[in-house]
């Protein structure tokens, strides 16, 4: 189907980690089931925070300070790019926690996983920039009270950020696209069926076959920075 935007089309975007893969930043979890060498269990959930806290501070401190390493790619672009096109009318979900696409323009993102950029007190729930504490400290502590921070990530098993306004921005949709995901995360992965079931034309772009393919239908195969700017220059008629 050849896709036609105008400035009134609803869409919404899902992004995951291989958007970020293409800035130079290592996706969610290797091959071997490993996340950048670690365990989940042991960097990435509230019980590895409550056993190991100097290890899981060490692991996010090393992917926030790569963040000042990397820089939004071609994909990244092109989506501001379908931004300025829709207006209010584009909305980004994104499982990425590494702020590229507010670096990169976009406004309307959803980070519904968190971000590296921000923590919180684990006693009274005060909110800090990352920037603004210490991070010499191997296990930095809340100014308020003295009590540990821990990154602003949601980890596996808590709940998401947002789902409440996601289910809104879900319920009238044109257009879902779906950039880098493997579609087996839950709950972003139920959102491609429940955009199919709205209605929505469905795209995905990914290295490999993501997992709920069968709700696509259109797929392209290959690196998101070099499809993405081609696609959104089509639909919205620069070519």
């Amino acid at each position: 189907m050849k896709i036609k935007l105008n400035p009134k089309s609803q869409i919404v975007v899902l992004t995951g980690a291989g958007v970020s893969a293409e800035s130079g930043l290592k996706t969610f979890r290797d091959n071997n089931g490993l996340w950048e060498n670690h365990r989940v269990e042991d960097v990435a959930t509230p019980e590895a925070f409550r056993q190991f806290p100097e290890l899981v501070w060490k692991f996010y401190k090393d992917r926030y300070f790569q963040l000042a390493q990397v820089k939004p790619n071609p994909a990244h672009v092109a989506l501001v790019e379908l931004e300025n096109f829709l207006g209010d009318n584009f909305n980004l979900i994104t499982q990425n926690v590494d702020g590229l696409h507010f670096k990169a323009g976009n406004k309307n993102v959803i980070e519904m996983h968190g971000s590296l950029y921000e923590c919180f007190c684990s006693d009274c729930n005060n909110r800090f920039l990352m920037k603004d504490i210490d991070l010499d400290l191997e296990i930095p502590v809340c100014s308020k009270c003295r009590g540990y921070l821990r990154p602003d990530i949601v980890w596996f098993g808590e709940i998401p950020y947002h789902l409440n306004r996601i289910q809104q921005i879900m319920s009238k949709l044109d257009l879902f696209l779906v950039i880098g995901t493997s579609g087996i995360v839950y709950p972003a992965a139920q959102l491609l069926p429940i955009a199919k079931s709205c209605g929505a034309h469905t795209v995905g772009i990914n290295l490999e076959e993501p997992a709920n393919l069968l709700y696509l239908d259109d797929f392209y195969k290959g690196l998101s920075g070099e499809i993405l700017p081609d696609l959104v220059k089509q639909w919205i008629g620069k070519v």
